[in-house]
C-alpha cells in the first residue's frame, strides 16, 4: 500500500476556505512541514498560523470578504468592531478604508497598512460570530456595535446606525433591552437618542 504524503493527509483541509496550524497538527503535519509547503508553493500562508491551499477555488462570497478575513484572521484574538462590523451588519453607509478590528486592552500588536487595532477593556460582552463565505468570524454583535460607535465613533455615524437597525427595512430586529444593558454596562447614555429617533 503506498504511503500516504503529508499533503494527503491534509487533503480535507486543503478544499477549505482556510485552515489553522492547530488543525494540521491534529492531521499529523508539524509547522516545519507547513513551512516547507508554503516555500514550494503548494499552500499559501494567510497570516500568523492561518493558512490555505493554493489550488483553493475562493466562492464569490469569499472573493467579496477575502480581504476582511485575512486580516481578522492576521490578528490573534481579534474581534471586528466598529465600521467594519457596521458594513457587515449594514447600518452604514461608510465604506470602511481599513479593516476595524478589537483586541485586548492588554495586547501588543503593531497594526498593518489595512488594518485599524482598537483596543479594549472588555471583549467578551457582545461577542459573538459571523459566517462569511463558510467562515467563521470573531465579531461584536449589532448592539454592542451601536454602543462602541457612540463611545468611539463620531456622532453622526452613530445615529445613523441606530436609525438604519430601527428602521423597517433592516433584516434583523434590534434588541432594545440589550442595547440598554450594554449601554448602561459601557456607560453611555443612550436614552436621549432612543427617544430622538423613535419619536
Amino acid at each position: 500500500m503506498k504511503k500516504q504524503t503529508t499533503l494527503e493527509a491534509i487533503h480535507e483541509l486543503l478544499i477549505r476556505p482556510s485552515f489553522t496550524a492547530a488543525e494540521a497538527k491534529k492531521q499529523g503535519v508539524s509547522t516545519a512541514q507547513l513551512g516547507y509547503y508554503v516555500k514550494t508553493g503548494k499552500i499559501r500562508r494567510l497570516g500568523r498560523g492561518v493558512y490555505q491551499g493554493t489550488d483553493y477555488q475562493s466562492s464569490p462570497e469569499n472573493f467579496m470578504w477575502e480581504d476582511l478575513i485575512d486580516a481578522v484572521s492576521s490578528v490573534p484574538g481579534g474581534v471586528l468592531c466598529l465600521i467594519s462590523a457596521l458594513t457587515i451588519y449594514e447600518i452604514t453607509d461608510e465604506i470602511p478604508r481599513q479593516h476595524w478590528i478589537a483586541v485586548s486592552h492588554s495586547t501588543s500588536i503593531k497594526r498593518g497598512a489595512s488594518i485599524k487595532i482598537v483596543r479594549f477593556r472588555n471583549m467578551d460582552l457582545g461577542k459573538t460570530t459571523v459566517d462569511l463565505g463558510g467562515i467563521r468570524i470573531s465579531i461584536f454583535d449589532r448592539e454592542r456595535t451601536i454602543i462602541d460607535s457612540f463611545r468611539l465613533l463620531s456622532q453622526e455615524t452613530a445615529i445613523k446606525a441606530l436609525k438604519m437597525a430601527l428602521s423597517s427595512k433592516s433584516k434583523v430586529r434590534l434588541d432594545l433591552r440589550k442595547l440598554q444593558t450594554y449601554a448602561k454596562k459601557l456607560k453611555v447614555n443612550i436614552s436621549p437618542y432612543l427617544l430622538s429617533v423613535t419619536t
